[in-house]
């Protein structure tokens, strides 16, 4: 992908906001910060801690990463852990 086709794509999003299907099938948005629980150890981050997503980016390869504390870190390192304060309005789907 070229860095015009990202911009292109990346237009369309908002790097203060996440779209998540949950377990049962609503669609919720979440606003920055929201709490995440990292998975495994990584960075300065301990596994089972809660951690508060400050922004949201994408990489060149469309990965998504979490921006906590000031330090990039992918999504995959971590579970949301939404509750009724983060969400915007579920939408069912």
């Amino acid at each position: 992908m070229t860095k015009k086709e990202l911009a292109e794509l990346l237009k369309y999003s908002n790097s203060q906001e996440l779209y998540v299907i949950t377990h049962y099938g609503v669609l919720i948005r979440l606003f920055c910060p929201f709490k995440v629980r990292v998975l495994q150890d990584i960075g300065i981050l301990k596994r089972g801690q809660i951690v508060l997503v400050q922004e949201i980016k994408v990489t060149y390869e469309l990965k998504t990463v979490y921006i906590i504390n000031n330090a990039a870190y992918f999504y995959f390192h971590f579970s949301i852990d939404a509750n009724s304060s983060d969400i915007d309005h579920p939408i069912p789907i």
